[in-house]
């Protein structure tokens, strides 16, 4: 029992870890949604298109910062322990969002106003740098054996509330507020009510207990710096989670971030209508993320799980991007929901398998930096790359080779993988937490995970 929380600390522990993740993605959510009204107070233009340009830039650095933010936390939660480094993740995306719903307009405060909103957008990047993978890890390493799936599925849980209630606020904000009033200050209520979440986050994170193992730890401490350690020591699981990662990322882009948009921009569908479809799909995953990682634990181990459904998924992106085309309403209905729960199971056992995939040396280093270069440069990218295949190849289903391509990649990285859903979890490349609890009696610990007499 020592290397997983009493019943009341793991419900601690749980809320603490979805939670963060709910502020992450509601942020990302909201800022998304309200990029119109953002950019008449923060840009103001006579060409509406160019203050859209400026606004989504400022939100494009957010997903600049987030592999600094990665190789940051990373390196925070390998030397200075999880629970701390989620208290500081979840308080620099808090109060920076709280920053913004106070931020003076371009009207008030001349340039001064744009440059402060880039400052708070690169202060939450870095945090979504570290977030999510400090979360799944703190929950993966305090779960007991045989629930590491089912733990880890539980951030993805709380950014899909995230995104969920992000769209939700937005939606509000633009239906309860005239168009006069939401330019001057109802834009406002929706991040101030994020930031109000992030105190409670802060509030739930504030007295977290560190990871057992990651205790247990600290008398092993490699003295090597997490970063090469993940470069050198792990460089082949370093290969095989960027592999994995960007194929996941890719297709998760593709299904779930760019269906909407092409089906629109293909067909005599409105995007309101493609986006209530892919609401809808968001809805109905949030039971099905939780259940993949309860199998995961159960029944299929997880590498052999996620090759099976990535064989499905890919054909099933395929497939839907045939069958929607031509704008049918029940085929864009009917073929977000099934890609979309398709994907629902990596969401909910993928984590789990990140967090297996390193050992405690650099296990949040690694899971950190191969989690934001797949799905965040690959996978944020991916929707840029299909429009730009669409545009050089003049055939609308340009993206299914994306999605062929990436499903294969992914695939071909599980089965390079060894399946770790079934064993201890790792401490020193490649020596497991029982071999650690077996050479520290009685003796000291070297930095191999070895052991030397003690004197």
């Amino acid at each position: 029992m020592l290397f997983h929380f009493r019943k009341d600390q793991r419900t601690t522990a749980i809320a603490a870890g979805v939670i963060g993740n709910i502020i992450e993605w509601y942020d990302f959510a909201l800022y998304g949604f309200m990029a119109s009204v953002l950019s008449d107070v923060f840009f103001p233009s006579e060409d509406r298109l160019v203050s859209l340009i400026a606004t989504y830039g400022v939100f494009a650095v957010g997903f600049i910062m987030r592999p600094l933010g990665s190789v940051i936390f990373g390196w925070l939660g390998d030397t200075i322990g999880r629970s701390r480094t989620l208290l500081l993740s979840v308080a620099m995306m808090a109060f920076p969002t709280l920053v913004l719903g106070l931020l003076p307009s371009y009207e008030v405060a001349g340039i001064l106003a744009p440059l402060l909103l880039v400052l708070v957008r690169m202060i939450q990047g870095l945090s979504v740098g570290g977030e999510f993978s400090t979360s799944v890890t703190y929950l993966v390493e305090t779960a007991p054996p045989k629930e590491r799936g089912l733990a880890g599925s539980w951030a993805n849980t709380g950014s899909l509330i995230g995104m969920l209630l992000g769209s939700g606020a937005a939606a509000i904000a633009t239906d309860v507020f005239s168009a006069d009033v939401l330019a001057s200050w109802g834009w406002r209520v929706p991040f101030l009510v994020g930031g109000i979440l992030g105190v409670i986050a802060i509030l739930l994170r504030k007295n977290l207990p560190e990871s057992p193992q990651f205790k247990l730890y600290e008398k092993a401490r490699c003295p090597n710096s997490p970063l090469k350690e993940a470069f050198t020591c792990n460089r082949v699981q370093m290969a095989q989670g960027v592999l994995f990662s960007s194929g996941y990322g890719a297709l998760f882009y593709l299904a779930l971030v760019y269906l909407p948009t092409w089906v629109s921009e293909i067909s005599d569908i409105s995007l309101s209508e493609a986006m209530q479809a892919n609401t809808l799909t968001l809805a109905l995953l949030l039971p099905v993320i939780p259940l993949g990682g309860w199998v995961s634990d159960r029944l299929i181990r997880r590498t052999r799980l996620l090759v099976w459904d990535f064989t499905f998924l890919g054909a099933a992106c395929a497939l839907a991007f045939i069958w929607m085309q031509n704008g049918n309403p029940i085929a864009i209905f009917v073929g977000q929901i099934i890609t979309g729960l398709i994907l629902a199971v990596p969401l909910g056992a993928a984590p789990a398998m990140f967090a297996e995939l390193f050992p405690e040396d650099d296990r949040l280093t690694g899971y950190s930096i191969v989690f934001n270069v797949g799905l965040g440069l690959v996978g944020g990218t991916t929707p840029m790359l299909a429009s730009w295949l669409i545009l050089i190849s003049g055939s609308a289903l340009a993206p299914v080779a994306l999605t062929l391509i990436w499903a294969v990649i992914a695939i071909g990285a599980l089965m390079w993988m060894r399946d770790r859903s079934r064993e201890p979890l790792l401490t020193h490349c490649g020596t497991s937490i029982h071999h650690v609890l077996a050479t520290s009696s009685g003796s000291e610990l070297d930095t191999r995970g070895g052991q030397r007499p003690t004197k």
